[in-house]
């Protein structure tokens, strides 16, 4: 953890590395959700509510008919007297022994005890026969019965499903207070990389970490921004995160010890290193900072694949998802399965492994923080904490899942 001095490590090594669970609080004490903003309610999909809904109505405002058939005031033989169809309702009231042809959704007129299918009523010459005795309120969808006024029906931290949207038009709310999605800037660094939809060639390769980054900003509730590819340069490198307009900056690649890797000092020049190097495996050389002019947080992500996606889900997705009004925890399901491998952990070290499931148990894969490929055929991966240093074939752990 910084003391307020920056220590240069490159060539040189981590003298030590900040156990996770201190990362976390530290993260946790200096992120809070955004401000709010008003949009149309039908673009308010996958949103977070800034604000509980009050519905200023009742749904629905009448009541009206769960059935085509008839609304009746009687038994046996009815005389027909109207029609009550949907904005088009019967005005008088049934009186003993009446009744009006009614169809889904229409206004239920005054006096009528229940509405009957029309299934087992038969209407001739004005008159309708009913085949089964009246209940009172039948098939009659009462006024407020889904939505009363002045029900809260959508609270503040709630993410908006489809069907949420769809109550939104329901009670007359064309606009709603979400919170502000956080805006991802990420810039990519190295002169060995190209973007992607190129062609691997030579000693170029394909950057992979930036769609996969913008992959999970998504997920998250974030806006990934364009992203920005940096020469191994600090001037540039300083440069391209001191302008990113942005809630959040994502620097990939140049953050361990090697000769380039300049992204640390640039952001202990712009504001605070807080923490680089991290108890964490294969997420070691990762790192967080808080820029200055304006006020933003920044993530060193290693470059290696693995290593990227690692730092991002237990840290920087952390804090996108927290500035969105999201929970903070990991959004993956969890399960509990007998372990099928051997685990050897050290003491005070997070590890982040990948695991296959074959018969119910969950196979440790390979390491290697730059093998994606091996990533992708994972069913999820664990978290071994920094207490344990040993697990055995069989014990039960949590799995994440991918899926």
């Amino acid at each position: 953890m910084s003391d307020g001095l920056f220590t240069d490590v490159r060539m040189k090594g981590f003298g030590e590395r900040a156990p996770v669970p201190d990362v976390l609080r530290l993260l946790d004490a200096r992120t809070a959700s955004l401000g709010s903003e008003s949009i149309s309610s039908a673009e308010a999909m996958g949103r977070v509510l800034a604000e509980s809904v009050t519905s200023p109505v009742d749904v629905p405002g009448f009541d009206k008919s769960a059935m085509d058939g008839y609304a009746v005031n009687g038994r046996g033989s009815l005389e027909v007297v109207g029609a009550s169809l949907p904005a088009k309702p019967f005005l008088g009231r049934l009186e003993p022994g009446q009744a009006v042809s009614i169809m889904t959704g229409a206004q239920v007129p005054l006096g009528a005890v229940c509405v009957i299918p029309a299934e087992v009523a038969n209407e001739v010459a004005g008159r309708v026969t009913l085949q089964v005795e009246p209940a009172p309120g039948r098939h009659v969808i009462r006024t407020g019965e889904d939505v009363a006024r002045g029900a809260v029906v959508l609270e503040a931290g709630r993410t908006l499903r489809p069907a949420d949207v769809g109550l939104l038009a329901a009670i007359g709310a064309a606009r709603v207070n979400v919170v502000k999605r956080p805006r991802v800037a990420m810039i990519v660094t190295g002169d060995e990389l190209l973007p992607p939809g190129s062609a691997p060639h030579g000693t170029f390769v394909v950057d992979s970490n930036s769609p996969m980054l913008a992959a999970l900003i998504v997920r998250d509730g974030g806006v990934p921004l364009p992203v920005q590819y940096v020469k191994d340069n600090f001037d540039r490198v300083r440069d391209a995160i001191r302008t990113a307009a942005a809630d959040v900056v994502l620097i990939s690649g140049g953050t361990s010890v090697g000769q380039e890797d300049h992204a640390p000092r640039a952001i202990a020049t712009l504001g605070e290193l807080a923490v680089h190097g991290i108890a964490i495996k294969p997420a070691a050389p990762a790192g967080i900072g808080f820029l200055k002019d304006p006020d933003r947080l920044a993530f060193l992500m290693p470059g290696n694949p693995v290593s990227c996606l690692c730092a991002y889900d237990v840290l920087a997705g952390r804090a996108i998802r927290a500035l969105g009004g999201r929970s903070r925890e990991m959004p993956y399901r969890t399960t509990r399965v007998p372990l099928g491998t051997e685990v050897r952990s050290a003491p005070g070290r997070v590890d982040y492994l990948r695991v296959k499931l074959e018969r119910g148990r969950a196979l440790v894969l390979p390491g290697g923080s730059s093998r994606l490929g091996l990533t992708a055929t994972a069913d999820g991966f664990l978290l071994i904490s920094p207490e344990c240093e040993r697990l055995d074939v069989g014990d039960e752990v949590e799995m994440f899942q991918f899926e």
